[in-house]
């Protein structure tokens, strides 16, 4: 059973021996636009040594990042190069790794399934890895159509 998780780009990853719990809102003001209304919280994402910080809108929400859902599955892939992706509400969760190193860690807006595919081959051209020889592990069910196009890339398609 898929656990419901909040679908949202505002959230960053910190290596934890440079994490101070009192800066967390500056930190992740940093790299996103935050609303003046916006709660910063954290999660721990131990496999990485880092702390995830992400905003809410209110203090009930208890729903933790897709993103983080997307490194918390990363390390159970037997691939040494492990590539997770979730496609939901027009925005791409990304996470790359090779061996017990992770790579990258993003979300991209996604309006479409093509714009996604473009974000996976842009990062994979990046990281200099070939999808070809690679499987592409999938968190969330796409289109029987846009699963085949990803097997015109990957060696595999598979849907956690």
């Amino acid at each position: 059973m898929e656990e419901t998780s909040l679908l949202t780009p505002k959230c960053t990853l910190v290596p934890a021996h440079f994490y101070k719990p009192a800066s967390s809102r500056d930190i992740l003001g940093e790299v996103v636009v935050l609303d003046a209304a916006d709660i910063v919280k954290e999660v721990e994402v131990p496999q990485y040594e880092s702390v995830m910080l992400y905003a809410v809108p209110d203090t009930s929400t208890e729903a933790l990042p897709e993103l983080w859902y997307v490194l918390k599955e990363l390390p159970a892939i037997s691939d040494y190069n492990k590539i997770l992706a979730s496609w939901k509400e027009r925005r791409l969760y990304l996470g790359i790794a090779q061996g017990n190193g992770l790579l990258l860690a993003n979300s991209f807006e996604a309006p479409d399934f093509t714009t996604a595919e473009y974000y996976i081959f842009l990062a994979l051209k990046q990281l200099q890895l070939n999808p070809e020889v690679s499987t592409i592990y999938l968190r969330s069910a796409v289109s029987p159509e846009d699963e085949m196009s990803l097997y015109r890339y990957f060696k595999s398609v598979e849907t956690l």
